[in-house]
């Protein structure tokens, strides 16, 4: 699981289930660092930290349940206990190796059964590694541990799995529980974004940059209202010397500083640096007062609010037991800290969630490992920080289709050198550990920004206009009556078991081509025979239980019903999507017929919390004002693109005065779209007194579609990329268009359906008095743009 996306948030739950679902009581933490281990306490033991996991009580079918924190297992257990021992690899190795008093021995481990908890699990594989079984490896301790009871069992966490290698490959392939890379994990919004500040500046100037950056971020969220946002900056050296002298000349810059000097910093660096965020960040401070800019940077910045931690040891920036605390609670209103200063060779366990700035300071070398250390830095900085905005805590990023400005609140921004064997090292180590992250300087991407015409605001359309959107309503409870109503279809449920069991290799160049797949089914659930995996898999999930299930399933009268009903599973097909190359006899045997079942409910249980009690499309449209809608939007787009990346161009439209804004920001199959329309919108114009094509910005996120009157629900919003709006003096004529790839066809087919759902005589319009027409044209792709013509014209030219 990526860096940040809740491995101990997992192993909290599974301590708990484990308990209760089988009786364990006795667990032991081991990690490598003692900084992790106490780190790991604050989350399992230590009621009054900020960073406990469990509910205070814990309380399971109304006992209350104690998690306690053992040296030894007691020999008579109490019934609502959990004993936890958390201790480093390095101490259970000595203590299982030599006898002591009140030390654990082999003999204890075998009485009662026992859970084990690896944490940063790749530190455990060297004898895999190596191919030596050495005795004293702590992999063959765990080993032994796990050994001494036939019940034990060992649960692996790791932001690292080394499944590059053919040894521990062939070890984990059939292990694998679950894999969240930091790139899913970024792409899903739970992290930062992250980005590269590349320039061969001195140390004070990228000091200076941090600074004024920082604060910038600072006077962002009070603008917004968002309270104890509180920024931090790494500064991040590779020798102690080198960190010492860094927080003195830091101190010493800040302690100097005056309204001149930093003048002439603005002034000079909005020349000649090249990150289009620090010019923005440099034109701001030079309109405010700099006198009372530097009292506030004084304040902010200063001995008392910066920290240097000189982790000489393995344990990483954590290991300064005196700065343990401060720094583990960064987040806290109370901790004045804005500044660290540290070597950070290794980071396990530090759960920063405000860092916003890494700053790499003086010389240091270009390997590789040094890049593989600065990007495992980089992905822990890049932890999603939930502030509360306008009185809601989100747990992932809000603004990705925002103004720059409030895009900075979810942003990490790593200071570093232009230098051409280093960047690509360091480039190599993010896709090693599928870090995403995009260089800020202007030559690496493009802005564009698309302006509302002129003279289009001057037309009818955008002075007194309006956009139609269909309502929202509550769903009544006894509507959620099948899966169906939950948005699952109960006829198929398609699960991907190349995704689950991992079946291929990734090198350093990036992941490779996944292996042909092929679909069969696992299980039939109208015979009887596959009704029996059915129950075993419910009973093994105890979300199935209908004490609990009926929370959800406000209709159910029982479980029976659930399994049987040709409404709920009676009448469904589990299938699972596998390699080619798979054998048949390994796709029926019972283990992995269970264990695609289990996911197939795990999918149905997913949608059955997230679409209850949720609010659906109507079939009632409403009016907003086309100019709340049409405004001036930017998008920014890499030069380096892969692949796999549409390649998205602005294209002049000055000259066609239909398109109501100055350029298209569009990709090929969009241009393809509007190149389409050129040939018909001259007949348009000649039957209509105005007509514009509308662009539909993601920004623009005031205008949405919901599905209505539908079967198989669906609950999520649609966005069409483009309107064409068109006043025939007595009516208004609106045209929903959506480009669409080949790769998202089938995804979004339930796009398509609603859209060619939406014609007159199935709508209603909401509080109009004028005759307005609203229609949905089939999805524009490659190939069928001359059907789409003629269905344009059909709707509006007959």
């Amino acid at each position: 699981m990526a860096t940040g996306s809740g491995k101990t948030d997992v192993m909290a739950a599974v301590i708990l289930y484990m308990y209760f679902e089988y009786g364990y009581q006795n667990f032991i933490f081991v990690a490598n660092t003692s900084a992790v281990v106490e780190k790991t306490k604050d989350n399992f033991v230590k009621h009054n930290s900020p960073k406990y996991l469990f509910n205070d009580p814990v309380t399971i079918d109304g006992r209350r349940i104690t998690v306690q924190a053992v040296n030894r297992f007691p020999t008579m257990p109490e019934k609502d206990s959990i004993y936890l021992k958390l201790t480093t690899i390095q101490a259970l190795a000595n203590e299982l190796g030599s006898l002591r008093e009140n030390g654990l021995t082999y003999t204890e481990l075998e009485k009662d059964k026992l859970v084990i908890l690896a944490d940063e699990a790749h530190h455990f594989n060297a004898s895999t590694k190596s191919q030596k079984m050495e005795e004293k490896s702590w992999e063959i301790l765990l080993n032994k541990i796990r050994s001494a009871n036939p019940d034990n069992r060992q649960f692996e966490f790791t932001a690292t799995i080394d499944i590059d290698k053919d040894l521990v490959y062939e070890k984990y392939k059939d292990k694998i529980v679950y894999k969240y890379d930091l790139n899913r994990f970024m792409s899903d919004g739970y992290s930062k974004n992250v980005y590269r500040l590349e320039a061969q500046n001195e140390d004070s100037v990228k000091m200076l940059n941090a600074v004024l950056l920082s604060q910038y971020r600072k006077r962002i969220a009070q603008r917004l209202g968002i309270e104890d946002f509180k920024p931090v900056i790494l500064f991040k050296s590779n020798r102690v010397n080198s960190s010492n002298q860094a927080k003195e000349d830091f101190l010493t810059l800040i302690d100097s500083l005056d309204a001149d000097k930093l003048s002439e910093f603005l002034g000079k660096q909005s020349r000649v640096n090249h990150s289009v965020t620090l010019k923005r960040i440099y034109a701001y401070w030079e309109k405010q007062d700099l006198a009372q800019t530097i009292v506030e940077l004084k304040r902010d910045f200063n001995a008392m609010t910066t920290i240097n931690v000189n982790d000489t040891t393995k344990e990483g920036i954590l290991g300064d037991e005196k700065g343990y605390d401060i720094l583990n609670t960064l987040e806290d209103i109370n901790n004045p800290l804005r500044t660290i200063f540290a070597v950070a060779k290794l980071t396990e366990g530090w759960d920063v969630l405000n860092l916003y700035d890494i700053v790499r300071i003086g010389e240091q070398p270009t390997t590789i490992k040094q890049t593989n250390s600065e990007a495992q830095l980089i992905g822990r900085g890049a932890r999603y920080n939930p502030f509360k905005y306008q009185g809601k805590r989100k747990y992932t990023r809000r603004f990705d289709h925002d103004d720059p400005d409030m895009k900075l609140l979810e942003s990490l921004y790593y200071h570093t050198i232009n230098d051409v064997k280093y960047i690509n090292n360091l480039v190599k180590s993010f896709n090693k550990m599928n870090l995403v992250s995009e260089s800020d300087n202007e030559n690496d991407f493009s802005v564009y920004t698309a302006t509302v015409k002129p003279s289009f605001k001057k037309s009818k359309a955008y002075q007194v206009g309006k956009l139609y959107h269909n309502e929202l309503e509550d769903v009544p409870l006894g509507e959620y009556d099948s899966l169906k109503s939950y948005g699952i279809d109960n006829h198929i449920i398609k699960i991907n078991m190349n995704d689950s069991i991992v079946e291929h290799r990734n090198d350093e160049g990036g992941s490779g081509q996944d292996q042909a797949s092929r679909e069969v089914i696992v299980a039939d659930f109208t015979k009887q025979t596959d009704l029996r995996l059915l129950k075993k898999a419910m009973a093994r999930e105890p979300f199935f239980r209908f004490a609990n299930l009926s929370q959800w399933v406000p209709t159910l009268k029982s479980l029976e019903q659930f399994r049987t009903d040709e409404k709920w599973l009676g009448s469904t097909r589990i299938v699972a999507v596998v390699p080619y190359y798979q054998q048949v006899d390994e796709q029926q045997s019972p283990l992995f017929r269970l264990r695609v079942v289990d996911q197939a409910l795990q999918k149905i249980k997913k949608a059955l919390k997230n679409n209850f009690a949720r609010k659906r499309g109507t079939n009632r449209f409403v009016g907003i004002p086309l100019k709340d809608v049409i405004v001036d939007y930017q998008k920014r787009v890499s030069n380096n693109l892969t692949g796999l990346q549409a390649i998205v161009r602005p294209e002049a439209m000055a000259n066609d005065d239909w398109f109501v804004y100055d350029q298209a920001i569009v990709d090929r199959l969009e241009k393809s779209l509007i190149d389409m329309l050129r040939n018909v919108i001259d007949e348009l114009k000649a039957n209509y007194h105005e007509v514009f094509l509308l662009r539909n910005e993601e920004t623009m996120s005031l205008f949405k579609l919901y599905d209505f009157n539908t079967t198989l629900a669906h609950y999520e919003a649609f966005m069409p990329d483009f309107v064409l709006y068109l006043d025939g003096g007595e009516v208004i004529y609106q045209l929903f268009i959506e480009p669409k790839g080949e790769q998202l066809l089938a995804r979004d087919a339930w796009k398509e359906k609603l859209l060619e759902k939406i014609t007159p005589e199935n709508i209603e319009l909401i509080g109009e008095n004028q005759d307005v027409r609203l229609y949905g044209i089939k999805f524009f792709k490659d190939g069928n743009g001359y059907e789409i013509e003629n269905e344009i014209r059909n709707k509006l030219l007959d």
